[in-house]
């Protein structure tokens, strides 16, 4: 079974470790964490354990979810230019609000 034929699954179902795959092919390495913000059900976006660091990649640059990867909207040139997770203002672990800067982008 190809990746492409793996069954998508929603951000809630996402597993820790899951290989996380740039829309050019290249491994950029595996979800540490899912940040959302759980009272509002909103898909904020996953922390990627790289080889060298950990980043933040926002929710519109994540093309798709299954068991298997996450495919992203960007290329691994695009990848390399993510911030650092700690470095996630606005982003969410369901125990904040989203600042009001942030709505409606």
């Amino acid at each position: 079974m190809s990746t492409d034929d793996d069954t998508q699954i929603g951000y809630q179902a996402l597993p820790k470790s899951v290989p996380v795959i740039t829309s050019d092919g290249i491994r950029l390495g595996q979800v540490a964490q899912v940040l959302d913000n759980a009272r509002e059900h909103i898909f904020d976006g996953i922390v990627v354990k790289t080889d060298s660091r950990s980043v933040f990649v926002d929710a519109p640059e994540v093309a798709r979810i299954s068991l298997r990867q996450v495919t992203l909207t960007i290329t691994a040139s695009e990848a390399a230019a993510l911030p650092d997770a700690g470095n996630t203002a606005g982003a969410t672990d369901g125990t904040r609000k989203r600042p009001w800067w942030r709505f409606g982008r």
